[in-house]
């Protein structure tokens, strides 16, 4: 684990149920992403991508599907109880993990600055999220 990951606190998040639980380092202020693409506009989803080692599985493993479409390279995963997708492995980072910001225990954050991004046409955009899940 570098020095900057380790400076960096775990915040917590999980499901609705509370069947899935996890952990993602992230500073007190974060950029995160509004997607306006047809999974993400109709689930609400705020992106904050990550590096894979910036976050951990602590409970629910068996409790995760998953769902796969188009290019079938991002793999949405749901609960199976209550059916929020709080986390998954994007389509632009599949070496990552995009966490839903609103998925997250948030009383840690200290500056939140959401950025539009063009999902709808995602081919000419995905390059703007290049560095979100370097460490």
């Amino acid at each position: 684990m570098t020095g900057e990951i380790a400076a960096m606190p775990w915040h917590e998040g999980g499901c609705h149920c509370g069947a899935v639980r996890f952990e993602v380092a992230a500073p007190a202020a974060v950029e995160i992403d509004e997607c306006n693409c047809s999974i993400c506009a109709k689930t609400g989803f705020l992106h904050l991508i990550v590096p894979r080692s910036r976050f951990r599985l602590i409970a629910g493993e068996d409790a995760v599907v998953e769902y796969r479409f188009n290019t079938g390279v991002a793999r949405h995963l749901f609960c199976r109880t209550c059916g929020v997708k709080s986390f998954y492995v994007p389509r632009s980072h599949p070496d990552g993990i995009s966490v839903n910001f609103r998925c997250l225990d948030r009383s840690e954050f200290t500056d939140v600055t959401v950025r539009p991004f063009d999902g709808i046409h995602w081919e000419e955009n995905a390059g703007m999220l290049a560095a979100l899940s370097e460490d």
